[in-house]
């Protein structure tokens, strides 16, 4: 178990998590709770899990007691929560603390893996027009997009420091052999910098900075560093440890949108941050790099993807994630980036699929969030922001795991302009 067993929801703070504290009521949610009950035992009849009931009854298609086994403490708590909110209310369950698992990365892999049959057919029409869609305050406008960022990259630098390692590296690493984090995470960065061609006298752009990892390491090769963010925290942090290193002459990190970039840059890299930028953005992205990019200048982009028949069908949906980690985000698929990059004038060169690696990153990240509780009840992290948390990290873990979310490192070039 990851977590103690069936913590009611009336221990939720009703001010800070009001949707968690709250159990939906009414002839609707009773309605769609019946709903709900039947897609459950519908889909995970199907899965490589097992699902204890608080009576004994035993759910799922493996009965071996080897695969992953969900608890469910609340039964009716647990289908009204997804009656109403579909797989929010799956993960708002979880928050409340309405079922457990002893594999949450493993069951969510799971489900993952088979999402194409856990709806009947007859309900996947009918889903689109109950599900919510994104707010419109979160849509990443010039306007808006600072505040999406500031909403989870802004938490706390000592939250991600506590279970960051050394490089305060915020995304996939790529490991080798090594079971080290902090070396997988340098040979990621290294490998972006070298396909970039990122060294001496170069002048780089970075788009989204992250804690300054990727920074501190262009400068030591002697390029000259300039980086974006729009996190304050992140810039505050990273431009401290430029001028701990004496590389602050060399790189420095201001706070800007990627819209409002100018100049001309030998290399561009940027990290885990197209996934910040939206679908409808992606040409905007992608032809600002290309403005500031010189003619045969490399850009190196780690970029987050999904299929794309899954991106066109959950494009205008409302997740879990949205509403409690990147508010704004969507994950592009690989097709939308290489003809988003291809109208810009931008041909790719290189394409590393390491979605291995990202799964074995966050189970890393996940096991040393856990065991630092007490740190994080220190610094103001509640019980429930606890196990969001644990559920975010796990759920991605899972989707890595499956095969449904992928990470590449791509390479483009600059083609020349028209003579």
């Amino acid at each position: 178990m990851t977590t103690a067993l069936n913590p009611p929801s009336s221990l939720v703070d009703p001010v800070r998590w009001p949707d968690v504290a709250r159990v939906p009521r009414g002839l609707r949610a009773d309605v769609a709770t019946v709903v709900a009950e039947r897609i459950f035992r519908h889909a995970v009849s199907r899965l490589g899990i097992r699902v204890m009931m608080p009576d004994g009854t035993v759910l799922g298609g493996d009965r071996t007691g080897t695969a992953p086994t969900m608890y469910v403490h609340q039964p009716s708590a647990l289908a009204r929560r997804i009656g109403s909110g579909g797989l929010i209310g799956f993960g708002e369950s979880y928050l409340a603390g309405e079922w457990d698992s002893d594999d949450l990365a493993g069951l969510i892999a799971q489900f993952a893996s088979s999402v194409e049959q856990l709806v009947p057919a007859p309900l996947k029409a009918f889903r689109a027009a109950v599900l919510k869609r994104q707010p419109a305050g979160d849509r990443p406008v010039p306007e808006q997009s600072r505040s999406n960022v500031e909403r989870h990259y802004d938490l706390s630098n000592d939250l991600f420091a506590s279970f960051l390692d050394e490089t305060m590296s915020y995304s996939s690493a790529l490991f080798d052999t090594s079971d080290h984090l902090a070396t997988a995470q340098r040979r990621k960065i290294d490998r972006l910098l070298d396909q970039a061609l990122v060294g001496t006298g170069k002048r780089m752009l970075e788009i989204g900075s992250g804690w300054g990892g990727l920074a501190v390491r262009a400068a030591e090769r002697g390029a000259i560093v300039d980086s974006i963010t729009l996190s304050t925290e992140q810039q505050r942090w990273a431009n401290e440890l430029l001028e701990r290193t004496g590389l602050d002459d060399r790189a420095h990190v201001s706070l800007s949108d990627y819209r409002e970039v100018t100049g001309e840059f030998d290399a561009v890299v940027s990290v885990e941050m197209i996934e910040a930028v939206g679908l409808d953005f992606l040409d905007s992205y992608f032809d600002r790099i290309a403005r500031v990019l010189r003619p045969g200048g490399r850009a190196a982009v780690q970029a987050i993807v999904m299929p794309h028949h899954r991106v066109a069908q959950t494009r205008n949906t409302y997740t879990w994630i949205h509403k409690y980690i990147f508010p704004g985000g969507a994950l592009p698929s690989l097709e939308l980036i290489e003809d988003s990059a291809r109208r810009a004038g931008l041909r790719i060169i290189d394409d590393l699929a390491m979605g291995d690696s990202y799964a074995r990153t966050l189970d890393l990240w996940a096991r040393r969030f856990d065991a630092r509780a007490d740190e994080l009840t220190h610094l103001g992290f509640d019980r429930t922001f606890r196990r969001m948390w644990d559920f975010y990290l796990r759920y991605s873990e899972g989707g890595f795991r499956a095969g449904y979310l992928d990470v590449h490192q791509l390479t483009f070039v600059r083609e020349a302009d028209p003579a």
